[in-house]
């Protein structure tokens, strides 16, 4: 066997495995509805790892994998939704955003943010409308300000996450 289907064979094993750990983080966060966001986010870091050892079309494939089938499996579809419309395909996102200049990269960034956002808030609106009804007036802007934050935090801790996993880690959890 040659040396290229054998790493394409690696390759495509350890995607299938990244998905199926997605999945398997997300259905805690459905069956704990107060993790929904937080395990979104943890199955998030999979596409990071496929980002940084696999590149090309191996993290599109898990964040679509992943996505579908937590969207069926998943009892209470929330993670599965927020992990599909923003936090999955962020970091994938982010890195190809990353090698343009610095403004170019936050316009594009921000831009991903309210687009996902307005899907986000569009999903929930036409298949949860009890969910959407609130009667304080300002709730939509102070539920987008503490978004808006939260996304900016979020970027953070990704940079420093990554710059954390190429130094310290990389050399333990590197394909071969």
């Amino acid at each position: 066997m040659s040396e290229r289907i054998r790493k394409r064979t690696k390759y495509l094993t350890v995607s299938a495995m990244l998905a199926a750990l997605g999945v398997i983080c997300m259905s805690l966060g459905s069956l704990v509805e107060v993790l929904d966001l937080t395990t979104a986010v943890l199955a998030s870091m999979l596409c990071i790892y496929a980002v940084i050892e696999m590149g090309g079309g191996y993290p599109w494939a898990i964040w679509l994998a992943t996505s579908i089938l937590s969207l069926v499996l998943l009892p209470i579809k929330t993670p599965a939704i927020f992990y599909t419309a923003f936090f999955g395909f962020y970091p994938i996102l982010k890195e190809k955003l990353e090698k343009r200049s610095r403004p170019i990269a936050w316009t594009f960034k921000l831009l991903a943010f309210h687009l996902s956002l307005g899907v986000i808030a569009l999903v929930f609106h036409l298949f949860l409308p009890e969910q959407m009804t609130e009667e304080f007036p300002f709730f939509w802007l102070a539920l987008y300000a503490a978004s808006l934050v939260a996304f900016l935090l979020y970027d953070l801790a990704l940079t420093r996450m990554i710059t954390f996993y190429l130094i310290r880690l990389r050399h333990r959890f590197q394909i071969k």
